[in-house]
């Protein structure tokens, strides 16, 4: 694996595990796609440094389980500001 990459991939993991973002943020962060940044975390990390790998793990099965909150919460404050704009 090639250093850059190698690089990447541990300042992407050490952003999720220290910050708890989720993919999406974590790829806008980096000028990234969300498809590179989770092939990153989930198979290319495992190879790297395990311990990084299970934290992140963690934080992306936690993201996993609130992502139907946050969609809702998303949905509520999408549908207040049509009603206090007055639309």
């Amino acid at each position: 694996m090639r250093d850059y990459i190698r690089q990447r991939i541990l300042e992407e993991a050490r952003y999720i595990a220290e910050t708890k973002s989720t993919v999406r943020h974590t790829a806008t962060v980096f000028l990234s796609s969300k498809s590179t940044v989770h092939k990153d975390v989930t198979e290319r990390l495992k190879e790297i440094d395990k311990d990084l790998c299970e934290a992140v793990r963690q934080v992306l099965e936690l993201n996993l389980s609130e992502r139907h909150i946050r969609g809702g919460l998303a949905t509520r404050k999408k549908y207040l500001k049509k009603k206090n704009d007055g639309r």
